[in-house]
């Protein structure tokens, strides 16, 4: 028995959205069995142009049930039913966030009659509810209402299920198929065909356009997390539906599928990436004197107007940054600002510090360490190769800086070997140094996490 369902919400996306209402019809496969549609008070105001979209109002919801009123009575119509709708994931989103709500555990196998018309009836210019009732000759009665709609694709899935020739449907309803979790309108054979393998991958929208450029360790297992609900962002039906096609591009290591995601991100600026395109969190070294005269670090979040001496993607890497200024120069880990606890400092009392923070080396004294340990933020860096894990076992990954400013990355054959800066610019293509780009390095410089650091 299958359980063909619309409703209307407040907006977009479960999470923070309600259900207006809901329609359902039970289907045998032959014929309709039986009915149900009713208003829902979604206890908040509607907004005026869900009320444009829909003309459900305010007003009208007012005297209606609440979900949790009405939650028995629609888990017993969808419980053991095969749940069909239009982008089923959008209605299915919501309806187990609010039946979950209301005390019930519902899960249920799903079909989506955009992804089956796909399949079925492919070659149609659009797979929208209005477009594919249109080249099916169906008439839609009350459009954008949860009855009229599901009275819809109950006549559109009619048809599928006298086209459905190769048995798509019976194939998208095995447990293993993956079908039910893809968005509406990505072919699972380009999810079938991505790797599990590190870098970077691009979601396209119908004109080709991407629309989010993402990274990842397992590209397939990292794509399969979003579509599955595991990053409460793409729950959005939105960004779902605009997803028509994915590329990628492999990286061999983690270190390169940063970097090239967020020179990606500069280059597109997709517009899902919102969160990237501005500025992220940095960590600075920050320098000041103290009221006995004595000059001292801080490792603090550099703010706008900020100028720290450095800076660094994440607070462990300033700090360990930090820590091996403090061993080359003899410095006092409590001047430094790694020692937060009050009280003596260790290395004093160890015998490694000179007593700066206890008065016993004077200022003028400790502050000369000070300043030639600040020079050496500001001299020229090292040329050094961060070699890691190629694309496949014939080759190795190549992420170049000289004299301490990024060149680029590329790849070169396992068997060959980096000795020297020159030769190493062969093998990468330049790009561009950003703030990101280099705090992802130094971070790597600092903790190879598995790369091999190579000073040339």
């Amino acid at each position: 028995m299958y359980a063909i369902v619309d409703i209307e919400t407040t907006g977009g996306y479960a999470e923070n959205h309600r259900i207006t209402e809901v329609a359902i019809y039970h289907h045998d496969g032959i014929q309709i069995t039986d009915t149900y549609h009713t208003l829902v008070n979604p206890g908040r105001n509607i907004p005026y142009y869900i009320t444009g979209l829909t003309g459900i109002s305010t007003e009208m919801v007012l005297d209606a049930p609440t979900f949790q009123e009405v939650a028995e009575e629609i888990f017993l119509r969808l419980d053991g039913k095969i749940f069909v709708a239009h982008n089923a994931h959008f209605d299915y989103s919501f309806l187990k966030k609010e039946l979950e709500q209301s005390g019930y555990n519902w899960q249920s196998k799903k079909l989506c009659t955009v992804r089956l018309s796909r399949k079925i009836i492919p070659g149609l210019r659009s797979y929208s509810l209005g477009s594919l009732a249109e080249s099916l000759g169906i008439e839609i009665v009350n459009r954008h209402r949860a009855g009229g709609d599901a009275a819809a694709t109950v006549k559109v899935f009619d048809q599928l299920l006298r086209r459905d020739h190769y048995g798509f449907i019976v194939k998208t309803l095995k447990r293993n198929s993956g079908e039910t979790i893809l968005p509406p309108n990505l072919p699972k054979e380009e999810f079938d065909r991505l790797p599990a393998l590190p870098g970077v991958y691009y979601f396209q929208n119908a004109r080709g356009h991407v629309i989010y450029v993402g990274k990842a360790l397992n590209i397939k297992k990292r794509i399969a997390g979003h579509f599955t609900g595991d990053a409460r962002e793409w729950s959005r039906s939105k960004i779902r539906n605009e997803i028509h096609h994915i590329n990628y591009e492999l990286t061999g290591n983690e270190l390169i599928a940063l970097i090239l995601e967020s020179q990606e991100i500069r280059r597109l600026w997709p517009k899902y990436n919102q969160a990237q395109k501005f500025k992220t969190e940095e960590w600075g070294i920050f320098e000041y004197e103290d009221r006995n005269g004595y000059r001292r670090f801080s490792v603090n979040v550099v703010n706008r107007g900020a100028r720290p001496l450095m800076r660094f993607r994440a607070k462990g890497d300033a700090w360990n940054f930090l820590w091996q200024k403090v061993r080359e120069f003899d410095l006092c880990p409590k001047l430094s600002g790694l020692q937060v606890a009050k009280g003596l400092c260790f290395d004093y009392q160890a015998g490694e510090c000179h007593g700066a923070c206890m008065g016993v080396e004077s200022a003028k004294k400790y502050n000369k360490r000070i300043v030639k340990c600040i020079q050496s933020f500001q001299e020229d860096g090292e040329s050094v190769a961060i070699i890691g894990k190629g694309r496949n076992i014939e080759e190795q990954s190549l992420v170049l800086v000289e004299r301490g400013a990024y060149v680029g990355f590329g790849f070169f054959d396992r068997q060959a070997s980096i000795s020297d800066l020159e030769s190493a610019k062969n093998y990468v293509k330049r790009s561009v140094e950003t703030p990101t780009v280099k705090n992802l390095i130094h971070s790597y410089i600092t903790n190879p996490r598995g790369a091999e650091v190579v000073v040339l």
